[in-house]
């Protein structure tokens, strides 16, 4: 199979609309070739006429580690164009961004969860280029995740830079189909292309990663397709005081971690109130101890998500409701634990951190709520899951 930006240098067909334009290229480490030749090289390598380039959250070169850590605008030492930074002083491509190219050629590999920021950064530069008249093409990824569709829709004023738009915590589109839906539900006026993939197979060997590609992280803690699976629920434990696993080796990758919590009567809990939660994985009870970030030197009892191998049923797999329950589980047997972390998450000063990575309060309030059950969480979502499929149908490439 070939990805958007192999097809592209493939074919000079499709690049024959550059000729004669300055280009762009939105990208980041994952964004390489199918020799692992890094996109801004090949592109210059085949002639295109590349005069700037843009990084997203954790930079060009991936090498900022955490949330809220920024990135500067620079030079290319190789060749001279600059760099502009998407996670610095501003998230939105200025005027004076934009005017640097014709054409905006989007590369960024996606996790296919809302909260991952790099969706955001696509919409915010097509509404950028809608205003000014400029092209934007998305050089077409896989969905790691495939195409399953899980959590509630983002409520109405609820919006951030991990929340753009109504969409769920899972959405099941690749970037390009995302781009399709931004234009239509926003009505956004612009030329916007999708060099689409070819022979990508979304229910396929993989069930979303092609098994012949090697995976690069696209951002420091996406470091496996075990966590690209998983991160739709574990992202959630940014917004609370669990560790997620930063400061080991396997970020993102367990349901919690805490050294003040029983790790397996969690899991007893977790199957006796929703076992079919759990289906689609295998969860390990483990122990670390971060060396930064929360509960830096400090034991921590854990649960480890194995959705991968033997273990993995990609029909089954629901991590965004698993973590949930996770979370249920901890309430019901500590009821006074402050579970809730309160702090600015991504630049917002005023709701709970779990609320701004949720788009609203619901799934903290039926945590919360010693009443509810995990049939009405199931309810709420399945409804908007439901509302989301309908929307997006009609913009699947693949």
């Amino acid at each position: 199979m070939k990805f958007g930006i192999d097809r592209l240098l493939a074919d000079p067909e499709l690049r024959r609309p550059l000729g004669g334009k300055r280009v762009a290229l939105v990208a980041h480490p994952a964004s390489v070739t199918q020799d692992l030749t890094h996109s801004l090289d090949a592109l210059i390598a085949a002639g295109v006429n590349v005069t700037s380039a843009f990084g997203p959250q954790h930079g060009l070169k991936g090498d900022k580690q955490d949330n809220m850590v920024e990135s500067a605008d620079e030079i290319d030492p190789a060749y001279g164009i600059p760099i502009f930074s998407l996670y610095g002083e501003v998230r939105r491509p200025t005027g004076q961004m934009m005017s640097t190219a014709d054409v905006f050629l989007f590369d960024l590999q996606d996790l296919g969860c809302r909260i991952y920021t790099f969706v955001t950064t696509l919409f915010y530069l097509l509404e950028e280029a809608a205003k000014v008249g400029k092209s934007v093409w998305v050089l077409d990824r896989p969905n790691p995740a495939g195409r399953p569709v899980e959590g509630t829709l983002l409520l109405p004023g609820q919006e951030s830079f991990v929340g753009a738009a109504p969409m769920p915590m899972r959405h099941g589109l690749t970037m390009g189909e995302m781009g399709h839906w931004f234009v239509e539900h926003f009505g956004l006026d612009l030329d916007y292309r999708v060099i689409a993939m070819e022979g990508w197979q979304p229910e396929g060997p993989g069930f979303g990663w092609p098994q012949d590609r090697i995976w690069i992280n696209p951002s420091p803690n996406a470091a496996s397709l075990n966590m690209a699976r998983a991160y739709a629920g574990t992202v959630m434990l940014e917004g609370t005081t669990l560790s997620e696993g930063r400061g080991t080796t396997r970020p993102l990758e367990v349901l919690f971690g805490a050294p003040d919590i029983d790790a397996g009567a969690v899991l007893a809990e977790m199957n006796r109130l929703a076992p079919q939660w759990l289906a689609g994985c295998k969860l390990r009870e483990c122990w670390f101890e971060p060396t930064f970030h929360k509960h830096a030197g400090k034991l921590c009892n854990a649960l480890m998500i194995h959705a991968d191998g033997g273990f993995y049923d990609h029909a089954k797999f629901r991590p965004w409701r698993m973590q949930a329950l996770a979370f249920k589980a901890i309430r019901r047997l500590y009821p006074d634990y402050p579970l809730w972390r309160d702090f600015a998450y991504e630049y917002e000063l005023e709701r709970l951190a779990i609320d701004v990575i949720n788009g609203g309060p619901a799934l903290r309030e039926w945590v919360d709520d010693a009443a509810a059950l995990p049939g009405d969480l199931d309810g709420l979502a399945g409804q908007d899951e439901a509302r989301w499929k309908a929307q997006a149908q009609d913009l699947l490439i693949y």
